[in-house]
């Protein structure tokens, strides 16, 4: 299965510092980044693609913390 995530950020370059910090986090839940794309009109706004290797991680882990 896979997801599509889209982030809203305040600055990329910290959003970014910030996410690979949590890879542990990520990797616990059953989500690998496959691909991140940065929007062509708003360089403050990233697409995570992941794949799942667990449905109930990301119900239950990763998107239950908002930053």
């Amino acid at each position: 299965m896979h997801l599509i995530a889209t982030f809203s950020t305040n600055g990329f370059d910290a959003w970014k510092a910030d996410y690979d910090a949590h890879a542990e986090t990520r990797d616990a839940a059953g989500l690998t980044m496959l691909q991140m794309w940065r929007d062509a009109d708003d360089a403050d706004r990233a697409v995570v693609l992941f794949e799942v290797s667990d449905r109930s991680g990301p119900r239950h882990g990763y998107t239950s913390r908002r930053r």
